[in-house]
């Protein structure tokens, strides 16, 4: 399915990533999760464009198009764990390479003409917070974010963004979508819990039971919950309407 996108490679700051792009109407940028681009990713891509929507998707680590296997996975993570883009243990941090995408969605706002949403998925869960600093990302999705890892108790309630970026997504009264499993273990409840206490009712949480199946932990990808997708790309159509 990755064919029925047009791949280009997209320099933002001197930084140069792949993107894949496909579409019309308004815009969404989906943040592939662990290991890479895979294909379940690329299927809920698709889904996002057949609904109505101009779909960007860079291509942040790993191999585009490539099948899930447990040593693609072990290798991905343990390469993310020493990458300095993302901020995988550090509490209060962003996580540097969301400069990149704040960037990307501005690109996609004013390539589309209106607001956009982001969605990211696991390691990338938390980044559509931190591109909420952009005031064209009017639709942000977080899917399993899991960063920073939850070991201590500080990790677990942390959002994976400083208290500057956290101050300007309270100012912008924009409302976010979070979606977990009930027992995925790195998605900690407290996460969810001070989500909603910083953003009130500005923040709607998706728990989708995990039915005694501990390891379920991507929701609209390798372990897709169909009524979640639906809820995703109405709360996309509701986020980037005329305002």
């Amino acid at each position: 399915m990755l064919d029925r996108f047009t791949r280009e490679l997209r320099t933002i700051d001197g930084v140069s990533r792949p993107l894949y792009t496909q579409g019309q109407g308004p815009g969404v940028v989906v943040m592939h999760e662990v290991p890479g681009l895979h294909p379940d990713v690329i299927t809920f891509a698709q889904d996002v464009v057949d609904a109505g929507f101009t779909v960007w998707m860079p291509d942040m680590f790993g191999v585009a198009g490539k099948p899930i296997s447990f040593p693609y996975m072990g290798k991905t993570i343990v390469r993310a764990c020493v990458s300095r883009e993302f901020a995988t243990w550090r509490a209060g941090r962003n996580s540097p390479i969301t400069d990149w995408l704040r960037v990307l969605a501005r690109h996609l706002s004013k390539a589309t003409g209106g607001p956009v949403g982001a969605i990211g998925m696991c390691l990338t869960g938390g980044f559509a917070l931190a591109m909420m600093v952009e005031d064209c990302v009017g639709a942000p999705v977080l899917s399993q974010p899991s960063l920073p890892f939850g070991v201590f108790p500080w990790q677990r309630s942390d959002l994976g963004i400083d208290e500057a970026t956290l101050q300007a997504v309270k100012e912008r009264g924009v409302c976010v979508l979070g979606l977990r499993y009930s027992a995925d273990l790195m998605v900690p409840p407290a996460r969810f819990a001070r989500l909603k206490s910083e953003l009130g009712d500005r923040f709607e949480p998706v728990i989708i039971p995990s039915n005694g199946r501990f390891w379920k932990h991507s929701c609209v990808a390798l372990d897709r919950h169909e009524p979640t997708v639906q809820r995703v790309i109405a709360f996309f159509r509701e986020g980037t309407s005329p305002r």
